[in-house]
């Protein structure tokens, strides 16, 4: 099988909620998603996608995927796709880093996989464990108030897992903390997710203040070192996100005790084939993860979908359903939440069928 190929769509992704806000000021009102399609010489097609949350959230940005896609796909052209390892180091050698960009064709070869084995992706991932799994809400950031009543709205909706976006103004947090706190329930579960935004000071006088919330506290601090050190200062279960970009972070953060739950992002990995090392390793070494990515719609749920739907049940803290939160469909089939749960397709590949007049006409072709 070869690649005979590779076309790019981009596409806007407006938000329910008119806008998601975060530490430090940012927000993105209308999301810009990139989506590929990966077509054989078998007839058989793969599509994945890639949506960076903004520009100034992870060294990535919209456009700069579709120019990192636009440097590699011409060395594509004739390759296998089902042989992902080697497809990987030919994107590693046609573009160096930027593993963002190289996500969504990686995605798009493992729904190719899927379909040549007449398999669903999660099951050539590692398996399907139990029927489903539980989803998280990310509660964007707003008056302590207010983010409470989001709270209660999603709780309604059947989520029990609720990551409260802070890392602003430290008193208003700590605020934004026990307004939640007290909304909470047997098995719920209240994660504090400061997005590298407190500066070491600002996160010690939070933790401290939340000292007897049963609050999960995530990436307090920009760098490793800073968050190590609020990590030591807290006994408080401790996440780690924008600084696991590698298996390397993954060792280090395991040999220092640097954290309880790690974020694994399939798009800051670089796609499924990454993600599903360092999930193995994490699988390995007894680290909790939650499966996500930086932002999407329905084409990177569904990769989400398979992955965490294929990691151990006991180590899947949670997950996340991007295209919940936006108001276009831009593919059939994609899972879609039930009662704040979500369950991988049992159709070959990612089991979606883009739609294609939504997408429109692409932006790039490479034969």
């Amino acid at each position: 099988m070869q690649i005979i190929a590779i076309q790019v769509y981009q596409v806007d992704l407006p938000l329910h909620e008119g806008a998601y806000k975060w530490s430090g000021g940012k927000s993105v009102e209308v999301f810009d998603s990139t989506v590929v399609r990966v077509e054989t010489d078998t007839g058989l097609v793969g599509y994945g996608e890639v949506c960076p949350l903004g520009p100034c959230y992870l060294p990535s940005f919209a456009t700069g995927a579709r120019a990192g896609i636009a440097e590699i796909a011409p060395h594509l052209i004739g390759c296998d796709p089902t042989q992902l390892e080697a497809l990987n180091r030919t994107m590693d050698k046609a573009l160096k880093g930027h593993p963002y960009a190289k996500s969504a064709i990686d995605v798009a070869c493992w729904d190719i996989l899927g379909k040549s084995a007449d398999m669903p992706a999660c099951t050539l991932l590692g398996g399907r464990y139990s029927d489903d799994f539980h989803l998280y809400r990310a509660i964007s950031q707003d008056e302590p108030d207010a983010m409470a009543a989001n709270v209660a709205g999603y709780r309604e909706e059947g989520y029990r897992r609720f990551q409260l976006k802070v890392g602003g103004d430290p008193d208003t947090d700590v605020q934004r903390i026990f307004a939640v706190a007290e909304l909470m329930r047997p098995g719920d579960v209240l994660i504090a997710d400061a997005n590298t935004g407190w500066l070491m000071h600002d996160a010690a006088r939070v933790v401290r203040a939340v000292k007897d919330v049963d609050v999960y506290i995530e990436q307090p601090c920009a760098s490793y070192e800073e968050c190590l050190t609020i990590r030591r200062r807290t006994d408080h279960p401790f996440v780690l996100d924008e600084n696991i970009d590698g298996l390397d972070m993954l060792l280090r953060g395991h040999a220092d005790g640097a954290m309880d739950v790690v974020n694994l992002k399939i798009s800051k990995l670089g796609g499924l084939t990454r993600a599903r090392q360092a999930r193995d390793l994490c699988a390995a070494l007894g680290i909790a993860m939650t499966i996500e990515d930086t932002w999407g719609g329905d084409i990177v749920t569904a990769a989400i979908a398979h992955l965490a739907h294929s990691t151990p049940t006991e180590l899947l803290f949670t997950a996340t359903d991007f295209n919940s939160y936006v108001t276009k469909s831009i593919a059939t089939g994609a899972p879609q939440r039930a009662n704040g749960r979500l369950a991988a397709s049992t159709a070959p590949g990612l089991g979606i069928e883009p739609r294609m007049d939504v997408l429109g006409e692409p932006h790039q072709v490479h034969r």
